[in-house]
């Protein structure tokens, strides 16, 4: 009887396209929630909460979220080039992931006004996105 493989796996230059895809959909998502909160309150001077949320991703692209792609493509590019495809990201990384959304949850069911949460969800959506770009880049240039 043959043994049935039940580890789906892709060539490591795949790992690298889903890790930017993941993170620009998960940005898209923060953003949506973010421009529906905007939108829908009719806040005064919306600009301002857009163009702070716009801001802080720049500072958390750059000064955080760069930083942990660049460490993910080293460990992606150490992978045999076949390799599962949940292997975009470490299991350290999953756990973060946990972390994170249960934080995201927490801070949408707080009492926090959703203006000033905009900002925090445009900051983080954004930052995602734009360094998603790097694991694109990545993607196109390899073979």
């Amino acid at each position: 009887m043959k043994k049935m493989n039940l580890k789906p796996s892709v060539r490591k230059k795949y790992l690298i396209l889903i890790s930017g895809v993941v993170w620009i959909l998960i940005g898209l998502l923060l953003n949506h929630y973010a421009f529906n909160w905007l939108t829908e309150n009719s806040y005064a001077h919306t600009y301002v909460y857009v163009i702070s949320g716009i801001v802080l991703a720049i500072i958390i692209h750059h000064f955080g979220f760069l930083k942990v792609v660049d460490k993910n493509l080293g460990r992606i590019k150490t992978l045999n080039t076949e390799t599962c495809v949940f292997a975009f990201m470490s299991w350290k990384s999953y756990l973060l992931v946990i972390i994170m959304m249960a934080l995201g949850i927490a801070l949408r069911h707080s009492m926090l006004p959703r203006n000033l949460l905009s900002v925090i969800y445009i900051g983080i959506g954004l930052a995602l996105i734009l360094s998603s770009i790097r694991y694109i880049r990545v993607f196109l240039k390899s073979e």
